[in-house]
């Protein structure tokens, strides 16, 4: 079977894994991966979140979410009570220690995303996340 030279999805997995790569290199210094760093970022913002409002901020099943955010809660960083308005659903909201590692994280987020822009160009990179951000909005 032939490589397809213009198969967007290949294309976009391939180049995403390369940037989680690059991002999970500067993140290990801290202990997190990128996804768990957007977890926390995500979170953060929210101040707390239900797991279908994570899922649907992250763009995961929520299948997948629950297994990223397992070693979060299980370090600490995380912790969950039921939705005061939906009964069975879970709110997440990070712990003090959760805020101290995502505070410690940025440092080690600028530091991946100036390497990828001086790779990459600023303004190029700019123009791509923007695009790429265009493409999940609903």
């Amino acid at each position: 079977m032939q490589w397809l030279p213009d198969d967007d999805c290949f294309a976009i997995r391939q180049a995403a894994r390369y940037v989680s790569q690059l991002y999970d290199r500067h993140l290990a210094q801290v202990g997190l991966t990128i996804t768990q760093f957007s977890i926390l970022g995500r979170i953060s913002r929210g101040k707390s979140l239900t797991m279908k409002q994570l899922a649907d901020a992250m763009v995961m099943e929520r299948t997948t979410l629950v297994r990223a955010i397992q070693p979060l809660q299980r370090d600490g960083l995380l912790t969950s009570r039921s939705a005061q308005s939906k009964g069975r659903e879970l709110s997440l909201s990070l712990t003090p220690a959760g805020d101290a590692k995502y505070a410690a994280a940025l440092i080690h987020w600028h530091a991946a995303q100036e390497d990828f822009e001086q790779r990459f160009g600023v303004e190029h990179a700019a123009t791509l996340r923007r695009e790429l951000l265009e493409m999940t909005k609903a």
